[in-house]
């Protein structure tokens, strides 16, 4: 789906009028024009398939380096995103930490922070955005356990309402063998290694989020 910018052209100078402002004024002549842009790049995923980049998979059995076929996880952590709250359609970011046990396939590291880009261009609540990398990562690759642990800012939490500037939210969304808070433990642990401290340190063993779900 490509985004109609000449319908956000025409929306933004209606919204700039909305609020009392003269869309014709120079530091707002080409305002509409910017905000089309910016919501072509922040929205490009709507519509996009998430799970293609996993498409292509290599056996780890019949691979190239059979000998190298991974006894634990495999994890790719402090992944960059941003996204845009559909509450009030302001911007959240934050890091991305994924996580899973691999089957017969593995899949290329880029390919998960791909997934990643994907569906954080939709205008998101962090919580469902946690639960979606988790099912296309699932239901992608033979994967025996999913994990993906979320800590992001929200500007509608840091910029209006109760205005709390350090306050962030971690989610964990499970899937598998790691839906169990023992099994997924040492993962929390070396994400929490990474952070250094924060309140993924606090999520290990309990499960418990800030906001969130864990599912099996």
């Amino acid at each position: 789906m490509t985004v109609d910018r000449e319908r956000v052209r025409s929306l933004v100078r209606e919204l700039l009028e909305a609020i009392g402002e003269d869309p014709e004024r120079p530091g707002l002549r080409q305002t509409p024009e910017r905000v089309a842009d910016a919501y072509a790049e922040f929205f490009a995923g709507v519509g996009e398939d998430a799970a293609a980049p996993l498409a292509h998979t290599i056996s780890i059995s019949r691979g190239p380096a059979p000998e190298t076929v991974p006894s634990g996880a495999v994890m790719l952590r402090g992944v960059d995103f941003r996204s845009i709250c559909e509450h009030h359609l302001l911007p959240f970011r934050g890091v991305a930490h994924l996580a899973y046990l691999p089957g017969e396939q593995v899949v290329g590291l880029g390919a998960l922070s791909k997934v990643v880009e994907v569906l954080a261009a939709r205008p998101q609540v962090q919580e469902r955005l946690g639960e979606q990398i988790a099912d296309t990562i699932a239901a992608s690759l033979d994967a025996r356990g999913v994990l993906v642990v979320l800590d992001a800012s929200h500007e509608c939490v840091t910029m209006r309402g109760a205005q709390q500037k350090n306050a962030t939210t971690v989610t964990i969304a499970a899937r598998g063998e790691l839906a169990d808070p023992a099994a997924r433990a040492e993962l929390i642990a070396l994400i929490s290694l990474r952070q250094g401290q924060g309140p993924v340190a606090q999520a290990q063993g309990s499960a418990v989020q800030a906001q969130g779900s864990v599912t099996t």
